[in-house]
């Protein structure tokens, strides 16, 4: 951890005085005069992202300023962490107030790397921080960002669907849930055929991953996570750029954990059933073609008409299951096309819901919590452009026009009419860095989807 909770927070620590703009200009006029012309020197206007180091009297670092975009910014104070000497640093009470769960979750978030193969050559420097519950809250959301983080970061022949069953086993026994796991051919005797037949070509055995917690009296909330652990695109292989950061495609079942993590670990008053269809999409003798035709476990049949559109084949089942449990509420997560990320970029994931008011609700939530989404059409006189004329439905749209909402339609027919229902189509992915966010896996949505849950179940 680089944030250490304290009850009293020991007065040797450097302090950090923050600002905004404004804040910075109040403040300025009150500074001791060589402080004043110090920052002048140095340019600090209180700017976000910006800092700078003070020297003491006897020459060593005495203080540090540092700007904000504002007191409840999520990544206030992740600039720090990895810019700081090492060291013990406390928030000065002169400057501008943080939020605590902003404080201790940017922090610790600010100081996140992937190290498992390439050890840092210097720790974070620390924050020590008042403890509360709101500190505390910040701290298990940054615990699950960076959890979800190393999980997408980590490369296929270390994160296949074995070793993503037992990251969710493990999520499992740590809140006292229950695990199981349909593994290989058993998938066919249990009526899971898409996910059977997406990864039967891969060495490493396809499964239905599934964790159920809570009080059986409370609202059923069904959480999906498409948990592609390497994506070759099948027999309608991807070229080599395409293919390069496919580990990443097992993303959705990432942030999937992650969220479920956080709905136990903060107790929300809900029966919670995860699952993760967990596949390698691979190339051999016996591997999926274009054109099979598969059943489904609702007994839709799919013509496949490109290997390369697996996700939404092997979530077919997953969702139709989790209709099976009438939940209040089925939420799935998946890296699933890349034509929502032509629309959206890497930033934004594409968010299509039942209701028109809970996207509503969600965009305007995920913009307050700098956790973004935004809200495409589940436009049903396209879903002629997803009908086989051999079978069902095709996997792949007839033309390469709206290809996030086709998708978005297929999965929508795999459950009820009646079903309330979000799909989130995201990125898990950083292509660029920004404070608190380095380039690799990335935890998209959860912040935001935990905020909605905690509304709409709120005890």
């Amino acid at each position: 951890m680089t944030v250490q909770l304290k009850k009293t927070v020991p007065a040797k620590a450097t302090p950090i005085t923050v600002v905004d703009r404004a804040a910075f200009q109040v403040l300025a006029g009150g500074l001791p005069e060589a402080t004043r012309a110090w920052l002048a020197t140095v340019g600090f206007v209180g700017a976000p992202d910006s800092h700078a180091l003070v020297p003491g009297a006897d020459g060593r670092l005495g203080q540090v300023f540092a700007g904000v975009a504002h007191a409840a910014h999520p990544f206030a104070l992740s600039h720090l962490p990895l810019a700081l000497p090492e060291g013990l640093y406390k928030l000065d009470e002169a400057g501008l107030a943080l939020l605590p769960e902003a404080a201790a979750m940017s922090w610790e978030l600010g100081g996140y790397r992937f190290d498992l193969y390439k050890p840092a050559k210097r720790a974070p420097a620390t924050l020590l921080l008042k403890g509360g519950a709101d500190a505390e809250r910040g701290l298990a959301l940054a615990t699950a960002m960076a959890a979800t983080r190393d999980l997408v970061n980590t490369p296929a022949e270390h994160m296949g669907p074995a070793e993503l069953a037992g990251a969710a086993k493990a999520l499992a026994k740590q809140y006292g849930a229950s695990f199981t796991e349909i593994v290989g051919d058993a998938l066919l005797k249990k009526n899971f055929p898409s996910i059977h037949a997406v990864g039967r070509a891969s060495t490493r055995s396809p499964r239905l991953i599934e964790v159920n917690w809570g009080n059986p009296k409370h609202p059923k909330l069904a959480l999906v996570g498409k948990g592609v652990c390497f994506d070759t695109g099948g027999l309608n292989i991807k070229g080599g750029d395409g293919m390069r950061q496919m580990k990443k495609d097992m993303g959705g079942a990432a942030n999937a954990l992650g969220l479920a993590g956080l709905v136990m670990a903060f107790k929300l008053p809900v029966r919670l059933q995860l699952l993760i269809p967990a596949v390698e999409n691979s190339i051999s003798g016996n591997a999926y073609r274009p054109g099979d035709v598969i059943k489904t476990r609702k007994g839709l049949h799919i013509e496949i008409g490109n290997t390369d559109a697996e996700g939404r084949v092997v979530l077919s089942d997953a969702l139709a299951y989790a209709a099976e449990g009438q939940p209040d509420l089925v939420i799935d997560l998946a890296t699933l096309t890349g034509a929502a990320r032509v629309a959206l970029g890497a930033q934004l994931p594409a968010l299509f819901a039942k209701h028109m008011d809970t996207a509503r609700d969600l965009v305007d939530l995920g913009l307050k919590l700098d956790d973004p989404l935004w809200h495409m059409p589940l436009w049903a006189p396209y879903h002629a452009g997803i009908e086989s004329s051999i079978g069902d439905l095709v996997n792949t749209g007839k033309s390469a026009l709206a290809g996030a909402i086709n998708a978005a339609l297929f999965l929508e027919d795999f459950l009820p009419a009646h079903q309330d229902w979000l799909h989130i189509d995201l990125f898990a992915w950083n292509d660029a860095p920004r404070p608190g966010r380095p380039v690799g896996g990335e935890a998209q949505t959860i912040r935001t989807l935990l905020a909605y849950l905690e509304q709409r179940y709120s005890a």
